[in-house]
């Protein structure tokens, strides 16, 4: 991939979708487990060996039936023992998977070891904070070596931590296929200083798109983000009714894309890095139901009966050690 957007790598992407109604721990006939150091890990011949420092993620392996779009959740706490600077993440997703996030929250929304597609993931609050993610099969995103100052970027990993990883799968095949991820987090050795970094996750709740055919809608937000804090990677996330995003400092333009399925993403591995001078990220989602549906089309997790507005990005702030993650709910940040 691209490094990672977000991790977005950004690539982000992807946010997105869901249907089904179907939980269960880890038990007979479901294959899951995390890999010890030195395991590559997957039993089909898979491709990620684990970290030599940090800890590896690998889902239980699903059947998904020709013709089927479904997302799962899986969900875990992370096996560090001690908290870990996590410098990069790299991620393998089986054929037939759309795209991947890895969410992080409070605590555990459900028992570690769940598969689930009830009320899988979410959106807006609901969410947890947003990680990393990829639409490619395979994808390495590495934060900046560098901040300025010599001090080298990690997203902070406290030990244990309660997290989940959403999985949307397209199978557009003639056969069922069997689909898993595998997740690396790979970590600075011990007594490594660093500099904390973080996402900056939108989210638009006004969407309303509608329903005949033609019709055209935008969504759009203004967030207040400080001229000092410093990002390092930057992109969009909407549904297939997207047409165009776009990412303005204030009204100067940033980012914008024309792909909803594969935004890309803006990079800036060095110093100076980039800063919202005007104190305001600004974003916007264009829409077009070429088609027409039966109902106007609302925001929500669905890539089929509902539509997203986002931008999303990694800062850090150059005046202190650790970073928080940051949400802006449609022009409003709320503490994460």
């Amino acid at each position: 991939m691209r490094p990672g957007l977000i991790g977005l790598p950004l690539a982000i992407l992807l946010a997105a979708c869901g249907t089904g109604t179907s939980s269960s721990p880890i038990g007979a006939g479901i294959d899951a487990r995390i890999a010890p150091p030195g395991d590559s890990g997957d039993p089909d011949g898979g491709s990620l060996p684990a970290p030599v420092r940090g800890f590896q993620i690998k889902s239980p392996e699903i059947m998904i039936p020709h013709g089927t779009e479904i997302t799962y959740c899986y969900y875990f706490k992370t096996p560090n023992t001690e908290a870990l600077p996590i410098k990069s993440w790299q991620s393998h997703m089986s054929a037939g998977s759309h795209h991947m996030i890895l969410y992080t929250t409070a605590s555990e929304q459900k028992p570690a070891g769940t598969l689930s597609t009830d009320e899988c993931g979410g959106a807006g609050l609901d969410a947890g904070v947003w990680t990393y993610s990829s639409q490619t099969v395979d994808q390495t995103f590495h934060m900046p070596a560098d901040d300025g100052t010599g001090l080298p970027l990690a997203q902070n990993m406290p030990p244990g931590q309660p997290a989940y990883v959403q999985m949307h799968y397209l199978n557009a095949t003639d056969d069922d296929i069997k689909v898993h991820i595998e997740l690396n987090a790979n970590a600075y050795d011990p007594g490594v200083a660093v500099r904390g970094a973080a996402p900056y996750v939108t989210y638009n709740a006004n969407i309303s798109i509608p329903a005949a055919p033609g019709s055209t809608a935008s969504a759009s937000g203004s967030c207040p983000v400080s001229p000092s804090l410093k990002f390092f990677t930057l992109s969009t996330h909407d549904h297939k009714q997207g047409i165009h995003t776009a990412v303005k400092d204030d009204t100067t333009m940033v980012f914008q894309s024309t792909d909803w399925e594969h935004p890309g993403q803006q990079d800036w591995g060095a110093s100076p890095f980039f800063s919202f001078a005007s104190g305001k990220l600004s974003y916007q989602c264009d829409y077009l139901n070429a088609a027409g549906t039966r109902a106007p089309i609302v925001d929500g997790p669905s890539a089929a009966t509902n539509e997203m507005c986002m931008a999303i990005g990694y800062f850090f702030d150059p005046s202190s050690t650790v970073t928080s993650s940051k949400l802006c709910l449609n022009s409003f940040v709320i503490p994460q």
